[in-house]
């Protein structure tokens, strides 16, 4: 019997749909928690979580059998849908469209996690938007500024 073996690790970053600071103290380790729930229900292995009020860093050892597209649409649904039950107020949460998906090597695993587990601190030097166009250009995506997330900086 053929079998399937893959070792892939993506870092993925989304923001908070018009990247309002909605993901305060008060729910940010329970969404965290949540996100590892979800990710670890649809056979994924989530490394490390930050949610950053308007943004969220998640670094996963990824299957085969789901697309970053698949694991980002089950991530973002299940978890709004968690925070507007659970915490919902007059104002609804979203998460915008789109994200960013950076794939790593295992020899940087450990890198990236004390990336993604410092970013308050990490933030205190720098925006969101300075920080996903780093990406953007350190893994030498192309983009089109019209279509990057609605920077408010």
């Amino acid at each position: 019997m053929a079998n399937t073996y893959v070792q892939l690790y993506t870092q993925f970053v989304f923001a908070v749909k018009h990247r309002e600071r909605l993901v305060n103290e008060e729910i940010r380790e329970e969404l965290q928690q949540y996100i590892t729930g979800i990710s670890k229900g649809i056979g994924q292995k989530l490394h490390a979580i930050y949610c950053m009020p308007d943004h969220t860093h998640i670094l996963i050892s990824k299957s085969a059998d789901k697309s970053e597209s698949e694991i980002m649409r089950e991530i973002k649904s299940s978890s709004s849908q968690f925070i507007n039950e659970k915490f919902g107020g007059r104002k609804k949460f979203e998460w915008q469209s789109g994200y960013g998906a950076f794939s790593y090597s295992k020899s940087h695993l450990d890198n990236v996690v004390n990336y993604i587990l410092n970013q308050k601190e990490h933030h205190r030097k720098i925006t969101f938007q300075e920080e996903y166009i780093s990406f953007l250009k350190k893994f030498e995506i192309e983009y089109d500024e019209r279509y990057l997330f609605q920077f408010l900086d």
